[in-house]
């Protein structure tokens, strides 16, 4: 699929106009609903290979793949589909039973993990997967998003020092507010 073709099923799909308020607090006079354009199968599958193809590209390669609930879990699935690699998903928080974990699925200290994420305003709970991943023991190697909607996650995630690369930006889909 061509970027034109790609991005245009995703407006189609997902941007939605009004007044928003977004997980960071600030307000928008748009709105990307990631669960609109994860739940088309032709948008997921063509993410999917597009992840696919950029984890290909990372010299030394990575062990697995991590995505936070609820909306990177569709994504990181379908990458995962795509690489063959495997995942880990990481909650919110710890679930208040059975193992009690906040990071479902196996990880081994010194995993090299590309963390998949859907759409990023400041980044902050990108950041916060992403420090608990490395808290484990485990090495993010890249964090890949679809749309970053330039409003301070690239140079938080970053200032943090992590690298992280987005499919799509809000200039790339000629979002304005």
């Amino acid at each position: 699929m061509e970027d034109t073709q790609l991005i245009k099923r995703i407006k189609d799909a997902a941007l939605l106009r009004g007044t928003f308020t977004l997980r960071s607090g600030r307000t928008s006079h748009y709105y990307l609903d990631k669960y609109l354009f994860e739940t088309d199968p032709v948008i997921l599958a063509e993410l999917a290979r597009r992840f696919a193809a950029r984890i290909g590209e990372l010299p030394g390669g990575v062990d697995r793949l991590a995505g936070a609930e609820l909306g990177g879990i569709p994504l990181v699935t379908a990458t995962s589909l795509a690489t063959g690699l495997p995942t880990v998903l990481v909650r919110n928080q710890k679930k208040g039973y059975g193992t009690a974990r906040q990071v479902e699925g196996r990880l081994q200290d010194g995993d090299r993990v590309a963390f998949i994420e859907d759409v990023v305003t400041t980044g902050g709970q990108t950041l916060e997967a992403a420090r608990l991943l490395q808290g484990l023991g485990v090495h993010v190697r890249r964090i890949l998003v679809v749309i970053d909607r330039e409003e301070g996650a690239r140079q938080n995630i970053e200032a943090a020092g992590f690298q992280m690369e987005a499919l799509l930006t809000k200039s790339n889909l000629g979002i304005d507010e």
